[in-house]
C-alpha cells in the first residue's frame, strides 16, 4: 500500500479502485506512513504554521431538518438564540484584541438573517477590521445572495457537502434537500470568487468505503481551497441518536489522503475531533491539518449551538480558548499564526 501513498504524493490523484484499496487495506503502519507524507507536503507549503480562526456561532435557528443535526428544525428541545449585530461585533472586537485575523460566522439556515442584514453585518466587520478576512458558513442560498455577500466583503464560504453520493445524501436529509443543489451552490461560490470550503462527516450512518471514495473524487473535481472533515457524532434529540460515532482513526486517514491530493488545501482539525479524543485536534494537525478554530461566541450561548452531543469548550471564555489552543499547538512543534492565512494560490 505504500506505493499507492507514494503515487498520491507525487501525482496528487489515484483511481477509484486505488483509493478504495488504500482505505480498505489500511493498517496502523500504513496510516503512519501516510501521515509522514502528509506532514512533508504540509511543511513544504506552509512550514510549521497553524492558522487560527475565530468562530462565531451567531444563530442556532435552522429551517432544515437534517437527520444528524442537533439544531434541526424538529428538535423542540433546542433552546434557540440569535446574536444581534452588536453581539457579533463585540465578538470580533474580543477576537481582534486576541490576535484573530479571520472571523468565521456560522449559523443554521436562519432566514431571519436576510441578505440585507447579512450585507450590513459583513460591511460593518470589514469597515471596523479591514485587516481581517470574513468567512461565512450559513448554508444554501441563491447565487444572487452569495454575490451580494461577496460584494459586501466576505472572503470565504464554508459549505460541507456531507456526502457526494446521491443515495447516501437522501438517507441523511429530508426530501426537500438535494445533493444536486448542494453541489451547485459550491460551484456558484467558486464562480463568484470566494475561497471555498467543502467537507464531509466520517462514519455517518449508511456510509461505505465507496461513498468515501466518491467524496474524494468530488473534492478532486471541485478543487476547493478548504476541506472540513470530522467524525460523525450523534445527537440525542435526532433520528440518529443511537447510531455509532465515526472513528478518530478513519477520520485522520481521510485527512491525510486529502492533504496529498490537494497539497495547498487549508484543512481544520475540528472541534469534533477534540470531542471524540482529548488529543484529537493535535492528531488532526499531525495527520495533515493546518487550521484550528477556537470559539469566540459568548459563553452564554455556547452550549446552545449543539450540533452533536458532548461538544467541548462550551464553558471557556474566548481568551481561554485562544491561549489553550496556542499551547496545544506549540506542544506538537507547531507555530500558531494570527495572519489571515489565505490559501497559497489566492491573492485576496
Amino acid at each position: 500500500m505504500k506505493y499507492l501513498i507514494d503515487k498520491l504524493y507525487k501525482a496528487h490523484n489515484l483511481t477509484i479502485e486505488e483509493f478504495k484499496s488504500l482505505i480498505e487495506e489500511r493498517t496502523p503502519e500504513i496510516a503512519e506512513y501516510l501521515f509522514e507524507r502528509a506532514r512533508q507536503v504540509k511543511i513544504a507549503n506552509y512550514g510549521c504554521d497553524v492558522y487560527i480562526r475565530g468562530l462565531i456561532e451567531f444563530s442556532n435557528y435552522c429551517r432544515n431538518d437534517c437527520y444528524y443535526c442537533g439544531i434541526r428544525k424538529s428538535n423542540t428541545g433546542a433552546e434557540r438564540y440569535r446574536l444581534t449585530e452588536e453581539d457579533i461585533l463585540n465578538c470580533c472586537n474580543t477576537g481582534h484584541n486576541l490576535g484573530f485575523r479571520t472571523f468565521v460566522l456560522q449559523s443554521g439556515e436562519d432566514l431571519y438573517f436576510t441578505d440585507e442584514k447579512m450585507v450590513h453585518i459583513i460591511k460593518s466587520i470589514k469597515n471596523r477590521y479591514p485587516d481581517c478576512a470574513v468567512t461565512l458558513s450559513i448554508g444554501e442560498r441563491s447565487y444572487e445572495s452569495y454575490k451580494a455577500f461577496y460584494d459586501a466583503g466576505a472572503d470565504r464560504y464554508l459549505l460541507r457537502h456531507e456526502t457526494a453520493n446521491e443515495e447516501h445524501y437522501k438517507k441523511l436529509h429530508p426530501e426537500n434537500l438535494s445533493l444536486l443543489n448542494r453541489k451547485a451552490c459550491l460551484f456558484d461560490l467558486k464562480k463568484i470568487g470566494y475561497q471555498v470550503g467543502c467537507g464531509f462527516m466520517v462514519g455517518s450512518p449508511y456510509q461505505t468505503v465507496e461513498t468515501l471514495v466518491e467524496d474524494l473524487m468530488f473534492i478532486k473535481e471541485l478543487q476547493p481551497h478548504m476541506v472540513g472533515i470530522g467524525p460523525f457524532i450523534p445527537h440525542s434529540d435526532t433520528p440518529f441518536a443511537h447510531k455509532e460515532s465515526g472513528t478518530l482513526e478513519l477520520t485522520l486517514f481521510m485527512l491525510g489522503l486529502v492533504r496529498l491530493m490537494i497539497p495547498e488545501v487549508l484543512m481544520p482539525a475540528t472541534t469534533a475531533l477534540g470531542t471524540i479524543d482529548p488529543l484529537g485536534r493535535e492528531k488532526g494537525i499531525q495527520a495533515g491539518g493546518n487550521v484550528v478554530m477556537p470559539n469566540l461566541s459568548p459563553v452564554a450561548v455556547r452550549n446552545k449551538y449543539m450540533l452533536y452531543d458532548n461538544k467541548i469548550c462550551t464553558g471557556d471564555e474566548a481568551a481561554e480558548c485562544r491561549f489553550c489552543m496556542q499551547k496545544r499547538m506549540e506542544g506538537i512543534g507547531c507555530r500558531v499564526v494570527v495572519s489571515r492565512g489565505d490559501h497559497r494560490s489566492c491573492n485576496k
